[in-house]
């Protein structure tokens, strides 16, 4: 039957082995090395972007872009509860009060037709975050926050190479944040960026990610953190971006076997392939699971990993956070769609080095154990 198949495996074929061999021999392997500039414009240019400010990964590019918004003490700032911890925790760090939304059902976004009812006079920013390959409904997200004077903060990070309305993600709002962790459409090992068009919040997330020194080097005004991203990484990085349609295509193909394979296995629910603003990129196939047999998504994916198969569980959501709950934040609050999403949803192996006949085996495994637990009901 093969060996186990992890959740994700990246595919690294292109010319990331001559870049890092240039990096070497060249010497420069520090964040003042060529590729970290050339990785920069590119990328920013491939989402339309005037500039992009690399960092060490997704979350410091969340957190310089809250910092560099200037959201602090009194702000308010709505995101979905669902998404990972990355998302809340400058938010809380800086002062600031998360406020959070249930997902939509089809897209399993944010859904914004949440978002006016919880604007107050201390809303500061709205954090659009896309899911697993699927965009937020951005228009009238925009719209309101026009209306409302609002930043916007858009967490494209499983949406690389997507597009909304034939745009690209990470074109919108006031900033866009991605992560090159080993799993996204594109890598740098760890890695990220804070994408924007304005000039004077570019020099400042610079400034934040560079320790905030002054002209004069070691005077500092006030406290930044140490987020450079390497040469090396921005080498990796240069290659993938590279083959990023590449890329898209593989997975959606993969995701195209997988709904193949499994529409007549009963009881399982797959995701949205598109809405009449995108189509899904697939940063991962998520599934949403039956109850059988008093059986849950936990069990059922310890079935599968017995049976050589690696998966994931879907996000725990913000509002139920422990961390979150000791301080006050979502206590007591219920947003349905993000706590099924949670209790049903696992996503399969979806990386890019995944083979169709990989594809086939989990969805072999995966329609077995399904069906004999419906038998067992």
């Amino acid at each position: 039957m093969g060996g186990f198949i992890p959740v994700n495996e990246p595919l690294l074929d292109g010319n990331e082995e001559r870049y890092l061999v240039e990096c070497i021999r060249s010497g420069w392997i520090s964040s003042e090395g060529p590729f970290v500039s050339r990785f920069e414009e590119e990328f920013a240019a491939r989402v339309g972007r005037r500039y992009g400010v690399s960092v060490t990964n997704g979350t410091a590019a969340l957190d310089a872009a809250i910092v560099a918004l200037g959201i602090g003490p009194g702000d308010e700032v709505i995101l979905p509860t669902f998404t990972i911890i990355s998302c809340v925790q400058q938010i809380v760090r800086s002062g600031a009060t998360p406020v959070f939304v249930d997902s939509d059902p089809a897209t399993w976004c944010m859904d914004v037709s949440l978002v006016e009812a919880n604007i107050t006079a201390r809303t500061k920013a709205v954090m659009a975050v896309h899911i697993y390959g699927m965009p937020v409904d951005m228009d009238p997200l925009l719209q309101l926050a026009k209306i409302h004077d609002l930043r916007v903060i858009e967490d494209a990070a499983e949406s690389i190479g997507g597009l909304y309305k034939g745009r690209p993600c990470g074109s919108f709002g006031d900033v866009s944040t991605v992560s090159f962790y080993a799993n996204k459409h594109v890598t740098t090992g760890e890695g990220g960026m804070v994408l924007t068009d304005d000039a004077e919040l570019a020099e400042r997330l610079r400034s934040l990610r560079n320790l905030c020194f002054e002209k004069e080097r070691f005077i500092h005004q006030e406290l930044g953190w140490n987020l450079r991203m390497t040469n090396v990484q921005a080498a990796i990085g240069l290659a993938q971006l590279e083959r990023l349609d590449h890329f898209v295509d593989l997975k959606r193909n993969m995701a195209l076997r997988y709904r193949e394979n499994l529409s007549a296995t009963p009881n399982l629910r797959l995701p949205i392939d598109s809405a009449d603003y995108a189509h899904n990129v697939y940063w991962v196939f998520g599934i949403l699971l039956p109850r059988l047999n008093g059986v849950d998504a936990s069990d059922i994916a310890q079935r599968l990993a017995s049976h050589g198969v690696g998966t994931r569980r879907f996000f725990f959501p913000l509002h139920r956070q422990p961390v979150l709950n000791r301080l006050g934040y979502g206590v007591g609050e219920v947003h349905p769609v993000a706590n099924t999403l949670r209790d049903q949803g696992i996503y399969l192996p979806s990386g890019l080095a995944l083979s169709m006949e990989q594809v086939d085996r989990v969805s072999e495994v995966l329609d077995s154990v399904l069906r004999e637990l419906d038998v067992g009901a």
